[in-house]
């Protein structure tokens, strides 16, 4: 399981109710030193604005346009920065509560830092080729069905058709004129390429067991009554490392960070204090007795 390691500055401004003026925070400067505004003088660079967009990003609404964004992005980090100097002024820095939690948000950070150089060194394209290779040679052969069908209500209907079919009539005709399929019924039926695991159980065992131009006698289903053509049968091609590529750096990645974090805490004495027994709950008093009538 890979480590969550996003982490959110609290929030100190609704975006819709910003008030700051942005003329005063844009005081646009060269790209070159990566500066695209100043906040009290101070200067607001590119890779402020990535921080602020991450935190952000939740938050945007999708038709936000670019110019949008980074305005909203800068009043926040303006809204961050105007906050953090209150609560310095406030003393709050100084509090055991704060300090507990920068010394925690320190190590998360310096956690993400290594975890990300790591990986990166780790998770190389050899490697990753390796492990496509690897996967592919596992995979055990898979069969795809090229097929058509016509489905219908009855047992009755389907055996009508059947004998049709049986009499020289065009299947994909008979699929366009009956066939209740929404999907396929206006394509002659036509089902495409598939495996049999995509279709329910009884169309897909039904369809494994022929052979090219063979056609099926009526199949029940939860959907109706199905005739099967099986039109041709092929051994599944696997994908190409490009088509799986992302997906193959993911699982490294995650792989690789999952070792760093075991070994990690391998290395770590970890000492467990007992949880404290609960305090038994005091017995309810007991009843008075009753009084006998004199």
């Amino acid at each position: 399981m890979r480590v969550p390691l996003t982490l959110s500055l609290p929030v100190l401004a609704l975006l819709a109710g910003l008030t700051m003026p942005q003329g005063a925070l844009l005081a646009q400067t060269t790209a070159k030193d990566g500066v695209v505004g100043t906040i009290d003088g101070k200067p607001i660079t590119e890779k402020d604005l990535e921080l602020a967009y991450e935190d952000l990003a939740s938050s945007l609404p999708p038709q936000v346009s670019d110019a949008q964004k980074r305005d909203y992005a800068i009043s926040y980090l303006a809204d961050i920065k105007a906050g953090a100097q209150a609560a310095i002024a406030a003393k709050l820095d100084q509090g055991e509560d704060y300090l507990r939690r920068l010394n925690y948000t320190k190590d998360k950070l310096l956690l993400e830092a290594y975890l990300a150089a790591e990986t990166k060194k780790q998770v190389t394209e050899e490697k990753m080729r390796k492990l496509y290779e690897d996967s592919i040679k596992a995979m055990k052969p898979e069969l795809e069905i090229k097929a058509r069908h016509i489905l219908v209500p009855s047992e009755e209907e389907a055996k009508t058709i059947t004998a049709k079919l049986k009499s020289g009539e065009d299947f994909a005709k008979l699929a366009q004129e009956f066939s209740k399929d929404p999907g396929s019924g206006k394509e002659g039926g036509d089902l495409g390429w598939f495996t049999t695991d995509r279709m329910v159980p009884e169309f897909g065992d039904a369809a494994s067991k022929m052979k090219p131009g063979q056609v099926s006698d009526p199949v029940k289903t939860q959907f109706g009554w199905h005739i099967i053509k099986v039109e041709d049968v092929r051994e599944k091609k696997p994908p190409s490392y490009d088509e799986v590529k992302d997906q193959v750096q993911q699982f490294l990645e995650r792989q690789v960070q999952t070792d760093i974090i075991g070994k990690l805490r391998t290395s770590l004495k970890i000492d467990k204090k007992d949880t404290p027994a609960a305090t038994p709950a005091a017995p309810a008093p007991a009843a008075p007795a009753t009084q006998p009538k004199k």
